[in-house]
């Protein structure tokens, strides 16, 4: 018996959508991360891009447990000196909704030019409306996140 080895020409891509209203982030992160590696397919392979597209909407709506709303900080550079900023998770919720599921998928993910491909899949909405209704996306079932 050998073993399976998926070819290129063999993997197809599905699109699924997910509403993230009310989801707890680090949860929802992870549940989006493990469909955009493949991992929920009996296909998945390490080395090659397995994984469906998913498109997230209503990220405005996502939620932290504890007091991450006010003590959550994310810390960019610009690489120049003196050019560090940190900004609270309240304030880029309200200024940047999408960039904050973006940034907990993105740590989730291989940090390899096969984690950027697999990146390229990840549409995030902060309302209910997308563009992407000719792809017919399916809901992805998520279990039950308190």
């Amino acid at each position: 018996m050998q073993t399976y080895s998926v070819r290129a020409s063999e993997i197809r891509h599905d699109w699924f959508v997910v509403d993230a209203e009310g989801q707890i982030l680090g949860r929802l992160a992870t549940e989006i991360a493990s469909v955009l590696k493949g991992k929920r397919k009996p296909t998945y392979s390490p080395h090659m891009d397995v994984g469906d597209h998913v498109v997230v909407v209503n990220a405005d709506k996502v939620r932290v447990t504890g007091r991450k709303r006010d003590e959550k900080m994310y810390f960019r550079h610009s690489l120049y000196p003196g050019g560090d900023s940190l900004t609270r998770f309240r304030d880029l919720q309200a200024a940047k909704p999408e960039e904050i599921i973006r940034l907990a998928v993105k740590g989730m993910m291989p940090r390899n030019r096969l984690g950027r491909a697999m990146m390229k899949k990840l549409k995030i909405y902060a309302g209910p409306e997308h563009p992407h209704v000719a792809q017919a996306p399916q809901p992805l079932p998520l279990p039950k996140l308190r």
